[in-house]
């Protein structure tokens, strides 16, 4: 090594020196010493390899300062927000349903303050975590009690496991539903204890097929709705109403999982009606399970209602605990349920309901109004235009049910691989767009996106080319 490159070496400043420079001071208050350090030493080995391969320039702790600071800001948080433009409502990859700003208020509230999680009030001593949304889940149900665990899926597997641990579940071979994760029925009922009892046919059950396999080894009899599936043409199953006969006829009782599950009539905002939980308790169902991150727009929750003995045994289950949810989580919950008491504004506050509920004329004018905005952003090597599409409920909601939308269609005038780059870097964004490349076009569907996000929708774009 010449002298006059070891004499530059010699002159890089110490990480210590660095860390006291005035322009240190930012970096230390928003990422604090420990991430600081390793971000100076990290910009003064570059410099050191820079100097060995013939670099010139000199190097001063202000330049180091400003490595580390690249360096820091191209580590952003693994889960940051997104733009979800794919079309899909309840897309289970993006974090299915968006809270409402008053369960995001009481979560925050949570986080920031001690809460009554297991305090009661009244008498000052040990209280119930449940008691929070066990009356409003039994007033919007119409149920006589109700708990809550962490989702569905842990709803069905305690179900499961207080009624039927080593002991017959009787299902009907058309609802041995698989879900996302190659998540399977028949492995929650093995995971819970339960001997799966399969009656009839991939298409056809009949009552008679439920009432021969009651025997006194029978724990209960499981209905799955399928959510994310639909069997046609030559089908039969029998319905809860009669099930509840069948199974009360046999001294068990009757679990019925609704998957996503609705507290309201979905039609009213453009979607296929489908039962609601209050008709699924209505119908006697002992027991029914639904999820609190779907189509009822809250936190991820599994919800259990149905009689007092059947949710008292289900509580004294010691799995229970494993299942709970905790003090944030709860308080989003709480919030969410309250605004169901006020049906008349409830598709104004509830985001997953008000993007439902959006109609295409609506997207399209959205369309319309960004469609220069966004040419602006990604130059002359693509076309955009505004077309009509389809959106999904997702999350295994309504499977073959879709809303009219609108979206942007962005198509290159040159190679498809430049569209894949495109949705590249759309991705690398400081806030990623997530839309979906179909028939030749990155097709970016509009019913996610509300109008106030507009602006910054734009500037995260063109923040892509600065």
């Amino acid at each position: 090594m010449a002298d006059s490159d070891t004499s530059a070496l010699r002159r890089l400043p110490a990480v210590a020196t660095v860390l006291a420079a005035p322009e240190a001071a930012a970096l230390l208050e928003a990422h604090g010493r420990v991430a600081t350090t390793e971000a100076i030493r990290g910009a003064l080995d570059a410099a050191r390899s820079a100097l060995r391969g013939g670099a010139t320039t000199a190097v001063e702790p202000a330049d180091i300062v400003h490595e580390a600071r690249q360096r820091l800001d191209a580590q952003p948080a693994a889960l940051r927000p997104v733009f979800n433009l794919t079309g899909t409502v309840l897309h289970t990859n993006l974090g299915r349903a968006l809270l409402a700003e008053a369960a995001i208020d009481a979560a925050v509230d949570a986080m920031r303050h001690p809460v009554a999680l297991e305090f009661d009030l009244d008498e000052g001593g040990r209280g119930e975590r449940d008691d929070h949304v066990r009356d409003l889940l039994r007033e919007l149900t119409g149920a006589e009690d109700a708990t809550v665990v962490n989702n569905n899926a842990a709803a069905v597997l305690l179900c499961l496991n207080t009624f039927a641990l080593g002991r017959g579940a009787v299902i009907s071979r058309g609802e041995l539903i698989e879900i996302g994760g190659a998540f399977r029925m028949p492995d929650i009922m093995a995971r819970a204890g339960a001997d799966m009892v399969e009656v009839g046919t991939t298409n056809r059950t009949h009552a008679a097929d439920y009432r021969h396999a009651i025997d006194a080894h029978t724990g209960l009899v499981m209905k799955v709705h399928t959510s994310n599936y639909r069997i046609q043409g030559f089908t039969a199953e029998v319905d809860a109403r009669e099930l509840v006969a069948i199974a009360n006829a046999g001294g068990v009782p009757l679990l019925n999982d609704l998957g996503s599950g609705s507290l309201v009539d979905l039609s009213a905002y453009g979607v296929a009606r489908e039962a609601t939980v209050r008709q699924a308790v209505q119908e006697g169902a002992h027991l029914v399970t639904f999820s609190g991150d779907k189509l009822l727009g809250g936190p991820q929750a599994g919800f259990i209602v149905g009689t007092r003995e059947s949710i008292g045994a289900i509580n004294r289950n010691p799995l229970k605990r494993a299942l709970r949810v905790d003090k944030i989580r709860l308080a989003a919950i709480e919030a969410t349920l309250r605004l169901y008491r006020d049906p008349d504004r409830l598709g104004e506050r509830l985001p997953t309901l008000r993007f439902l509920g959006r109609t295409r004329d609506a997207i399209s004018a959205q369309a319309h109004r960004l469609r220069e905005g966004v040419a602006a952003c990604i130059g002359n090597a693509f076309g955009v235009d505004v077309g009509e599409c389809a959106s999904q409920v997702g999350s295994g909601a309504l499977p073959l049910d879709t809303l009219p939308s609108a979206a942007l269609m962005i198509r290159p005038h040159g190679s498809q691989r430049t569209l894949e780059a495109l949705a590249t870097a759309w991705r690398a964004l400081p806030r990623p767009v997530i839309g979906r490349i179909t028939e030749g076009a990155l097709q970016l569907d509009l019913r996610c996106l509300d109008e106030a996000d507009e602006p910054a929708f734009l500037a995260n774009l063109a923040a892509g080319n600065a």
